[in-house]
């Protein structure tokens, strides 16, 4: 499915001034090409995101468990599968070996609970390698040291693909390696795969798999379901791997929010029946996750693993071991598991004040180093007080903030480790491989990635990958862009419209938040701050006789640009309100425009 493709004609921004554009970054707005004026609200969005109407509506708006793929399309699957019942029913040593973000933290748990549903005799465990220690991926010493501790077979989760050399090793040591990922595969060609017993990923050479975006955790739920039609030599699952199978969805639905893959396909259908199991989960660790985090309502939402749970487990990772994290989601019970989701909790708000400082020192840095510049298209930063596990998200934000690929690394004992993160329409692993020549390690896919370099490369390093970048990305990329979805009078916005694009849910990645666009509203009340702290701003706009409040988020420092009585348009993403027992829409503003 395609999203907001823009239009030829397209609302440039203009430089701030009375009565223009009231955001100080240059933004654009477009969007597909209306539909039929006539049509209603809801189908207008669906057609503007490729959905025109009957059954690919339908299945859109109410997506079904049988729009999932067969898992043995797969490459490998099968052959993994089979590998793995065979050592759990000879009670063979099985270590699950996952990445320590929440996306290999859900993977890992999703085939502990389908062995163990499956051969309650299994011997399994689960590792996870130390983010500063270890760093991302299969670690040949790891997995030499697990072999010598008793492992007869390791299955690697949201990594591995790329690992040929510590693949390798497990072969040379006598034992079996099934690797299942979803990263880039090794880049050219050809590509150079690890010699492992099982490779299984929906992106190999010669795959048949119809959908090539599944998360990590989505691979290692199609494997837990083909081992449990193995294992119970029917696909009509007996009651007992059926439930199990329908409680992990729960936990696939984690990865594939947390890591931002498209919500699309089957990503879609894994989200949305996911994330309605999560509140009431028969996990206790799951569930004291979800207490931890003070959520309220009947359901789990996209924002609420974006924003509360997802954080939390990865905070275990970047402030510590993410070991207690995959505890968590596999044996932890009573009071062990609260102990534990209170811990994340805390870790989480160690994360967020050193993010707070860190973003803060970068943004100074890339500005004085003249990164933020027309004629350099990336920031590449090392200082040596910043913290690995946090980089990465800090990364996010100054994309956010200046909209170029950023790299951001810490310095230490002569190694640069740390993330990068990017922008739509360039590769940062594809950026990477082109300097790879600089680095010691890397790995990810087009929109993250991690790296390690020496101190020494460090110069040489940023100077290949602005070059690169600056060759790949115009000057026109480097505005950020506002897409919305279609023009929309305030009159047509009412709580059983918004109601009805909520079935647009989840919003993620490929099926963003709904975002209209009011032309020619007059701003009819005067904006007043609003919140504890003073930092956003609420004002209404009215036209033909109809009015709606909205609300601008940390819009403060703007309140003197929209006057009472201006005529402006408001991109903006339509919210269902409910306050003192009163339901009522109005609007999250995106940008604003003079008319």
């Amino acid at each position: 499915m395609r999203t907001h493709v823009a239009i030829a004609s397209e609302l440039e921004a203009k430089p701030v001034g009375a009565g223009d554009v009231v955001r100080g970054l240059c933004s654009v707005w477009s969007a597909r090409a209306e539909v039929a004026r006539g049509a209603g609200l809801v189908q207008r969005v669906l057609a503007a995101r490729g959905v025109l109407s009957g059954e690919a509506a339908e299945a859109f708006l109410n997506p079904t468990m049988k729009m999932l793929h067969d898992p043995s399309l797969m490459p490998g699957l099968d052959r993994a599968a089979e590998r793995v019942l065979v050592a759990a029913n000879a009670g063979q040593s099985i270590v699950i070996y996952g990445d320590y973000d929440v996306d290999g933290i859900s993977a890992s748990a999703i085939l502990f609970h389908a062995l163990r549903a499956i051969a309650p005799q299994a011997r399994v465990q689960t590792y996870v390698p130390h983010r500063l220690e270890e760093g991302y991926g299969l670690n040949a010493d790891s997995l030499q040291e697990l072999i010598r501790q008793g492992a007869d077979l390791i299955i690697s989760v949201d990594c591995g693909i790329t690992a040929v050399e510590p693949a390798r090793v497990v072969k040379q040591l006598g034992k079996d390696l099934v690797i299942t990922d979803h990263h880039n595969l090794p880049a050219g060609e050809h590509p150079i795969l690890p010699d492992a017993y099982a490779l299984v990923h929906p992106r190999l050479p010669g795959s048949a798999y119809p959908f090539g975006e599944l998360c990590g955790a989505g691979v290692a739920f199609k494997l837990a379901w083909r081992m449990m039609t193995l294992a119970a030599g029917t696909s009509k699952l007996p009651e007992h791997l059926r439930e199990m199978l329908l409680e992990l969805l729960g936990l696939t639905s984690l990865g594939v929010i947390a890591d931002v893959v498209p919500l699309i396909d089957e990503n879609r259908v894994i989200a949305r029946w996911g994330l309605s199991r999560i509140k009431h989960s028969k996990l206790e660790g799951l569930r004291a996750l979800v207490e931890a985090s003070d959520l309220a309502g009947e359901n789990v939402k996209a924002d609420d693993v974006g924003f509360k749970l997802g954080p939390r487990l990865n905070a275990c990772g970047r402030m510590g071991h993410a070991r207690e994290a995959v505890e968590l989601l596999t044996t932890a019970t009573g009071q062990r598991a609260i102990a534990i989701a209170e811990q994340l909790s805390r870790q989480n708000d160690q994360r967020r004040a050193s993010e707070r400082a860190i973003f803060q020192q970068a943004v100074e840095l890339a500005e004085a180093a003249g990164m933020t510049a027309p004629d350099r298209r990336a920031i590449v930063l090392a200082h040596p007080d910043w913290h690995p596990g946090v980089v990465g998200i800090v990364c996010s934000r100054l994309v956010e903030k200046f909209h170029r690929p950023t790299i951001l690394l810490r310095e230490h004992e002569g190694i640069c480790h740390g993330s990068g993160r990017s922008i739509d329409g360039y590769s940062l692993h594809a950026g990477l491989h082109a300097c790879s020549s600089h680095l010691t390690k890397y790995g990810g896919h087009d929109m993250a990635a991690g790296l390690t370099l020496s101190s020494d490369a460090l110069e040489t390093f940023t100077h290949a990958f602005t070059t690169h970048a600056n060759d790949a990305i115009t000057p026109a990329d480097l505005i950020a862009r506002h897409r919305y979805d279609t023009i929309a009078d305030i009159d047509e916005i009412s709580v059983t419209s918004v109601a009805q694009l909520e079935k647009l849910a989840p919003f993620g990645r490929d099926n963003p938040f709904v975002r209209l666009r009011v032309q020619g509203a007059r701003v009819s009340t005067r904006p007043q701050l609003l919140g504890s702290t003073g930092k956003h701003l609420t004002f209404a706009v009215a036209s033909r006789g109809a009015a709606v409040r909205c609300v601008a988020w940390n819009w403060a420092d703007r309140i003197m640009q929209i006057p009472q009585g201006a005529t402006i348009d408001v991109l903006a993403t339509p919210k269902i309100s409910t306050w003192n027992g009163r339901t009522s829409v109005e609007l999250e503003v995106v940008d604003v425009a003079g008319v």
